[in-house]
């Protein structure tokens, strides 16, 4: 029987840019502060290790880049972590010291076909310490899609836990019908929106959410000022006359009702906690159920392409 209360946690700050271990010190010191307040179930923003380099250009116009451009990009391809790797031990061994699940945004770097393609990855790691799963960006957005690559239909996870099943989007994919239905269709219960838009509309997004896959949806964002960004980059003018707060933040918790069970943080480092009562999942499907009694298949279906795309396939003689 599925354990009815989970005590989560939705971290919002950001380490300093390109600086692995001081992502890595971010994670392990605030999962500490979490879980020594009763955290099962932590969670991350976007890309929090190493960084989101909002407002950063390396150097890149249509139909051009720059040498020194790529140098800076060279710098965040080495403060990426391969997926499994090094890192994701670190952290599986951070995750069962505390006996919590790690809900982690990274920058993970290729291992299989070709090192020079970065993704977008959201990892999954259990109380035991195993990586459990990831997801990869589907479409990274706008200027983002120079810097990584696209994931595919093979990391739409959705994991099973003891308290019922957890899973998530980045960013703007949660602006994908048709990605979130995909979700849906696995009865996800706690749904994880790690993002960049700090927006006002994007509470709107993250409730609209909630209200339709009738589930706890936990919204994470980075709190980044100038200060988190190494001066000595080669286009740190990009943000130079930008304002001292980079991302404002945003951070929230919505019960399956589009109700807030912990009200957005704004301009601030902080960690969000709550204990959700996962009852109110199946009471709120009592009367919408997306991909149940709400749903015409007889009229819509969605076909999910869920297999790893390769672009060599190796044939045995």
């Amino acid at each position: 029987m599925k354990e009815r209360h989970v005590r989560v946690a939705v971290v919002q700050s950001a380490p300093i840019l390109f600086d692995k271990q001081s992502a890595l010190d971010k994670i392990a010191s605030m999962s500490r502060e979490a879980a020594g307040q009763g955290a099962q179930l932590i969670v991350f923003p976007e890309v929090f290790l190493p960084g989101y380099p909002r407002g950063l250009s390396f150097g890149t116009r249509v139909g051009s880049r720059t040498a020194e451009g790529r140098k800076d990009w060279q710098r965040y391809w080495e403060s990426a972590i391969e997926v499994p790797g090094a890192e994701t031990d670190m952290l599986g061994e951070l995750a069962k010291e505390l006996e919590v699940y790690l809900v982690i945004g990274v920058v993970e770097r290729d291992r299989e076909f070709s090192t020079g393609t970065l993704y977008n990855t959201m990892i999954y790691i259990g109380p035991d310490g195993a990586l459990l799963g990831k997801h990869r960006k589907l479409v990274p957005t706008g200027s983002e899609r120079l810097l990584w690559g696209q994931g595919d239909g093979s990391t739409l996870t959705v994991i099973d836990t003891p308290f019922g099943r957890i899973g998530g989007l980045i960013c703007w994919e949660n602006y994908m019908p048709l990605a979130r239905t995909a979700m849906y269709a696995q009865g996800i219960d706690i749904y994880i929106a790690p993002t960049a838009d700090a927006r006002d509309t994007w509470q709107a997004t993250i409730r609209h959410i909630a209200c339709e896959g009738r589930c706890f949806v936990l919204s994470c964002n980075q709190f980044a000022d100038k200060a988190t960004y190494p001066a000595d980059l080669a286009y740190y003018a990009d943000i130079e006359n930008d304002d001292d707060i980079l991302s404002r933040g945003g951070s929230a918790i919505v019960g399956p009702l589009g109700e807030y069970v912990a009200e957005p943080l704004f301009n601030q480092e902080g960690i969000l906690l709550a204990t959700l009562d996962l009852s109110q999942v199946v009471q709120s499907r009592f009367d919408f159920d997306v991909v149940g009694h709400y749903s015409r298949p007889d009229i819509f279906q969605l076909v999910v392409n869920d297999r790893k795309q390769e672009i060599v396939t190796k044939k045995v003689r």
